[in-house]
């Protein structure tokens, strides 16, 4: 039987068939190709194959696309581990998820985050590691790994102010591209995000624009760049306000729910609400239907981020589109050239209101 080694690369499977099998004294065995087989078959030296792997740097296209021709025909397979002793790079890269493992399968969000990056990072051959973050010691373990050689480069999802671990992988030089504004690290610290601020000046604008008067509003997390951008986003629509109005989740729906409780408690008369997460939006709706409100007639409800939580939710929400698929692009982008040496920089995307049955 010929053993199977199978590695899972960037989202998908590769098969490496192993040769060596048990010995059989009738018949001879099967060496692997090697980089000399490829040089021979292309016509070229072993040298312009090695640069030709490594990057294809002074050699003509004529001459690499022999390399490629010979590659195939041989059936010549990369050493990766020689390959990374030579380049001084891994070819792989961490998706770092700073918060609790059981909010990676409730909340889609970061689904749709991890689903993009891993795409993305196929097209350039290198491997996405998945690590959770969820205590200050994961972050502090998490930081020592991936600053120890293991990856060329970390994506940090979920950041929050004062987290060691965005001041352990820049004291260690590790190149980072943070989803979101990494607070009090904006000039340092490549990053992405969605224009979290006018997301909320649209939804608020919308909720006053149909009537509303007493709006309230369930923060997403004030030590989280969405949740004090939505928050400010909120207050330029409305002013300061009623303190009554403002209350914080998590973004997990368990949190809107809390939250929509106690703003009925301290507020009864509020008409609309602007939730900053569409998860914590499907709490809110259930704290609404146990009062004995009726959505949107007594109170509109108005989400954030367009997920799947919005179309399955009763009735559907209305929310802000957060363009989580170009965000996954674009940080995979950034991270790529800031391995490369360039400076760092920050992309800020805009996002839509999409109006359905909630308000």
């Amino acid at each position: 039987m010929t053993p199977v080694k199978v590695s899972l690369r960037s989202g998908a499977v590769k098969v490496v068939t192993d040769n060596k099998q048990v010995p059989n004294h009738s018949r001879s065995h099967r060496a692997r190709p090697t980089m000399d087989d490829v040089a021979a078959v292309a016509g070229v030296s072993r040298g312009t194959v090695s640069r030709a792997l490594n990057g294809g740097h002074n050699v003509s296209g004529p001459a690499l696309e022999a390399v490629q021709r010979a590659i195939r025909k041989t059936g010549y397979v990369v050493n990766q581990h020689a390959r990374s002793l030579v380049t001084q790079r891994s070819d792989s890269v961490a998706f770092i998820l700073s918060e609790p493992q059981d909010r990676l399968f409730e909340d889609p969000n970061f689904n749709v985050l991890l689903r993009g990056c891993t795409r993305a990072l196929a097209d350039h051959d290198i491997t996405l590691l998945l690590t959770i973050a969820g205590t200050e010691e994961d972050r502090k373990r998490v930081g020592r790994y991936v600053t120890a050689g293991h990856v060329d480069g970390a994506l940090l999802v979920s950041d929050h102010a004062g987290s060691p671990l965005l001041r352990e992988l820049k004291g260690r030089g590790l190149p980072v591209v943070t989803c979101g504004r990494p607070l009090g690290h904006e000039r340092e610290i490549s990053y992405v995000a969605a224009d979290d601020r006018d997301g909320a000046r649209q939804m608020v604008s919308y909720l006053r624009s149909r009537g509303h008067r007493t709006i309230a509003t369930i923060t997403g997390p004030l030590d989280t760049s969405g949740g004090v951008d939505r928050l400010a986003g909120y207050h330029d629509v409305l002013g300061e306000g009623d303190r009554r109005l403002v209350v914080s989740g998590d973004y997990t729906q368990a949190s809107g729910e809390a939250a929509m409780e106690r703003l009925l408690a301290q507020a009864p008369d509020i008409d609309a609400v602007f939730v900053c997460s569409d998860l914590m939006a499907a709490g809110a709706i259930a704290a609404l239907r146990r009062a004995g409100k009726r959505v949107p007639e007594d109170v509109a409800v108005g989400g954030f981020d367009d997920s799947k939580v919005a179309l399955s939710s009763t009735p559907p929400l209305t929310t802000i589109r957060h363009p989580l698929g170009r965000i996954s692009g674009e940080m995979v982008r950034l991270l790529l050239g800031h391995i490369a040496g360039e400076p760092p920089a920050a992309v800020i995307l805009p996002t839509e209101l999409v109006v359905r049955g909630s308000a």
